[in-house]
């Protein structure tokens, strides 16, 4: 079976990986839904927590199985897929019931057209506050109180639910989280390894510096403040107007660029999981224009602001990753580390791949077995 519209070739074959209970949430504006997937353990009177996995970039939380039956004998694990992600893209969507009733595949080449609608990132902090919300009205103690929550976030979702907290200081949602735990997350721009970044960082370079300067002067002396505002003003708005031309329906389908072959290389340090994660059909391998701006403008935004960010966190990042840079990371760090006494920083001395959680079997075990003592600490103080 096909879908029609601008297709790149990527044909599913499998259906969707479901873990857990299948939930779909209505949004907002009730137009749409939001799948939610619940893993409970067996005896649920014993859970000590309930925790919210919120997955990358063009990723979904099918993926998250391993991670999720890991902590689902003490905890009540969710894993949302976001706006335009896993079973929320109504591509995939269609694909997963298609191929789990009687078809034997299904083309969602154009699964990534989803991102047209997003813009910046508030329909994603908005699945993240209704999981929450779903959360909440379940994490119940057998005493009647209620039981902590936790978040735990990789890369994009790292930087959704960072912004999330932010700006959602008094939301009864946000109100619930004693802690989060970040992943690679997208608190910087990307730098590019090799011979490549040498022609594509310095454009990098500049794009994410004359967007952070664009109307927003900064601490710096007089005539290099006129300078950059210079620049932003007279920059800034033909990039803008550039995005929004190849982002159009027609252009988009010429002008989204695919996920660069270097990326792959850099996922993970174990290769058996860049094997899986090449074969995932529900992850989308190309992105609109838009989207990809939308994202940075958004990591500008909460980086004016990151410290005043006050929840609790375990931060955890490799020393030499090029997909999300480390300077976000250690910048992040200094701005926010003592605004409470759990913080925690994990810096993986010396590595260079994007997704921790994907880590080869004994680095993997370290990391799981950091998060479980960071959790516990936690809990205990929540109590």
């Amino acid at each position: 079976m096909t879908n029609g519209g601008c297709s790149y070739p990527q044909i599913a074959t499998e259906p969707y990986p479901i873990w857990g209970k299948s939930i779909f949430l209505p949004t907002e504006d009730g137009k749409s839904r939001r799948h939610l997937q619940v893993l409970e353990p067996s005896q649920q009177q014993f859970a000590d927590a309930c925790l919210l996995i919120v997955h990358g970039m063009n990723e979904h939380s099918g993926r998250y199985e391993g991670i999720a039956r890991h902590f689902a004998d003490r905890y009540r694990v969710a894993g949302i897929d976001m706006t335009a992600h896993g079973l929320s893209n109504e591509v995939f969507s269609k694909a997963h019931h298609s191929i789990a009733s009687s078809a034997t595949e299904y083309d969602v080449g154009s699964a990534y057209l989803q991102q047209s609608q997003v813009r910046n990132l508030d329909t994603m902090r908005s699945d993240i506050r209704n999981a929450l919300i779903y959360l909440t009205e379940r994490c119940d103690r057998p005493d009647g109180g209620k039981l902590p929550i936790f978040i735990l976030s990789h890369s994009l979702g790292s930087l959704v639910s960072a912004s999330y907290l932010l700006e959602a200081k008094n939301d009864t949602a946000a109100l619930q989280i004693k802690g989060i735990v970040f992943t690679g997350p997208a608190f910087s721009g990307t730098e590019v390894p090799g011979w490549r970044g040498w022609f594509q960082n310095p454009l990098i370079r500049f794009t994410f510096h004359t967007q952070e300067h664009f109307l927003n002067p900064h601490d710096e002396a007089f005539p290099l403040m006129l300078l950059n505002q210079f620049l932003a003003l007279l920059t800034v708005p033909l990039q803008n107007g550039l995005i929004e031309f190849f982002s159009l329906p027609g252009m988009r389908s010429l002008f989204s660029p695919s996920s660069p072959d270097w990326v792959a290389d850099y996922l993970s340090d174990w290769e058996e999981e860049k094997i899986r994660h090449q074969n995932d059909k529900y992850i989308m391998h190309r992105s609109i224009l838009r989207y990809v701006q939308g994202v940075q403008k958004e990591i500008i935004q909460f980086r004016r602001k990151m410290d005043a960010f006050e929840t609790p966190y375990l931060l955890v990042y490799s020393e030499h990753d090029p997909i999300t840079a480390a300077w976000g990371n250690i910048e992040f760090a200094a701005a926010t580390r003592e605004k409470h006494a759990d913080n925690e920083i994990m810096a993986l001395s010396g590595a260079s791949h994007h997704e921790q959680l994907f880590s080869e079997a004994k680095l993997r075990k370290e990391i799981l077995q950091r998060i479980d003592q960071w959790l516990r600490r936690r809990i205990e103080h929540s109590n």
